[in-house]
Formats: structure tokens, sequence, C-alpha cells
């Protein structure tokens, strides 16, 4: 498996976090590991940032920790600048209240 710096660095980090948000919720390894439904080799490895974890233990741990909302925005479809034009040219004009005098 080839591994790209940044991506070595990015998932060291994250299981820094993951370890870091384990500990200030007080969780063993061992409770983590048994709440989570792995081993606690697994949770070592997600805490090491190894790439060999599964994608889906990462989620339902990010789960466990109430942290998986931003997962949710992750290549969420973007909105062109062709596709803003022409919804602003599909919005119905407004025109300003008469004045009373």
């Amino acid at each position: 498996m080839r591994q790209v710096k940044e991506t070595v660095t990015l998932l060291e980090n994250l299981g820094a976090r993951l370890r870091r948000a384990r500990l200030d919720r007080n969780d063993s390894m061992a409770t983590f590991s048994e709440r989570l439904g792995v081993s606690e080799k697994t949770v070592r490895a997600l805490e090491q940032g190894l790439p060999t974890v599964q994608v889906g233990t990462w989620i339902n741990a990010l789960w466990l920790l109430d942290a998986v909302e931003p997962l949710e925005r992750l290549l969420e479809p973007r909105e062109s600048l062709l596709e803003r034009a022409r919804r602003a040219d599909t919005t119905p004009r407004r025109r300003a209240s008469r004045r009373r005098e």
C-alpha cells in the first residue's frame, strides 16, 4: 500500500484526537473497545492512526464520541456559479409596497 505523507500525518493527528476524546470521557481502552464492539488492539490502531482500520470502525468510534456530524458534510454536492445564477433568475421579483400618504 502506497502511503502519502500527508495522509499518514492526518491519520496520526486524528488518532491522537480520538485518544484525547476517549480520555476526556474517562473511558478506558477496554471500556471503549467493548462499547465499540472491537478489540483493544483495534482501538490502539485507531489511536495510532494506522491506515489499516476500516472506515466503518472510524465512523462508529466518532458516533460513540458524538463527533460524526461533520462527516455528513463531506463531499456534499457544490452549487456551481452557473446554477447559482440560474436560481437567481427564477426568483420572482418583489416590488416595494406603495406608500400611503
